[in-house]
């Protein structure tokens, strides 16, 4: 029941774990906003890990480091300095070297939880208070997706555009009765920080009508035309979470063990202007067979299985596209009338002390 309320799964309202909105907190608390100086990683980790997150230390860097990460976000909550890692597998450098501050997206997560937003619970000790939830201003369960195994159950929920997100919320706003085939035609599919194709229209539909689906993700490639009539096969973008090393170490794999024919060179030929595995093709040879025998063989072609499963009011719950939005929508009011609550009385303990001023200087000569 631990591992299910209270580790591997997202809440729908904030789109967080437990360990990640425990270091998002942390963050908050030492000040470390986008337009704030940059701090150690350890420094972040020792806070979380003695105030908030009683687990191993690797444990909470590792999120913290993907929270930074381009490729493993669409929309990171984390600005990192140093080396965080790669779409190559390479790991990130030790927390004592790299630093790291809040991404302003982060920080709007956080807006207005000082103005009793979000309940409070005592800490792993009772020593101090951390959020239920964090207020979260767009539904970052859907922006940056999630993925979790719990026990008996899962969860995989891909990224998808903010702009189309936000217009979803807003037309669900507006319109609370509509179809989720509405909602569809304004989120028209993931969108994975990687890039790389969807393949089908039907399996997306079907995943944000029931909850559940399988995708189908193909690399991005094109051909360039080479010098006696050769021609290159270019790999410009690779489905979501595939490590880039292995696809051209199992491309090399594939040729070696004479399961491909037609290639006769693999280069990695990436920059920091953006992806390029370039393949070869023998002269003589059909480069759309070659094509195929890559997306058969390797992670070229590679499976997006969908399991829409969050945290509904302390229980796991599958929901469709509309029911995520709508619960959000539930804890954005919740928010915005606590805050006005906050609001109000601060401008109310405020009257109160103006309105003796005001007295007061009615009557200046008495006083």
């Amino acid at each position: 029941m631990s591992v299910i309320v209270s580790r591997a799964l997202p809440d729908v309202r904030d789109g967080l774990k437990p360990v990640h909105r425990r270091v998002l907190f942390s963050m908050r608390n030492l000040g470390l906003f986008h337009d704030k100086p940059f701090k150690k990683s350890a420094n972040i980790i020792g806070t979380c890990m003695a105030k908030y997150h009683p687990h191993g230390d690797t444990a909470i860097y590792d999120s913290l480091v993907r929270m930074a990460q381009d490729f493993s976000l669409r929309y990171p909550l984390v600005k990192g300095h140093g080396n965080f890692g790669s779409i190559d597998g390479f790991r990130q450098a030790q927390m004592r070297y790299t630093e790291a501050k809040l991404e302003k997206l982060g920080e709007e997560l956080l807006k207005d939880i000082e103005k009793e937003t979000v309940g409070f619970r005592p800490n792993f000790d009772g020593s101090l208070t951390e959020p239920e939830v964090l207020p979260s201003i767009i539904p970052t369960l859907l922006l940056n997706g999630s993925s979790g195994i719990a026990v008996g159950m899962a969860t995989n929920i891909p990224p998808h555009n903010l702009k189309e997100v936000v217009d979803a919320t807003c037309y669900l706003v507006d319109n609370p009765t509509c179809k989720v085939d509405e909602l569809i035609n304004i989120i028209t599919g993931p969108d994975f920080p990687t890039g790389a194709l969807i393949c089908g229209k039907e399996k997306i539909k079907q995943a944000y009508r029931t909850g559940r689906g399988t995708l189908t993700m193909h690399a991005r490639v094109h051909v360039e035309q080479k010098k006696q009539g050769k021609e290159s096969i270019i790999v410009s973008e690779i489905p979501y979470q595939v490590n880039k090393t292995k696809l051209i170490t199992s491309i090399a794999g594939l040729v070696k063990d004479k399961k491909v024919d037609g290639i006769s060179d693999i280069r990695d030929e990436s920059d920091r202007d953006g992806m390029r595995i370039v393949i070869e093709v023998k002269k003589g040879y059909n480069t759309e067979v070659v094509m195929n025998q890559l997306y058969k063989h390797t992670q070229m072609k590679d499976t997006f299985g969908v399991i829409m499963l969050a945290i509904v009011e302390k229980q796991p719950k599958i929901m469709n596209l509309k029911q995520v939005l709508e619960e959000f929508i539930k804890h954005r009011k919740t928010v915005i009338i606590k805050r006005t609550k906050y609001d109000l009385a601060k401008a109310e303990a405020r009257a109160h002390i103006l309105e003796g001023l005001k007295i007061a200087i009615n009557n200046l000569d008495e006083v």
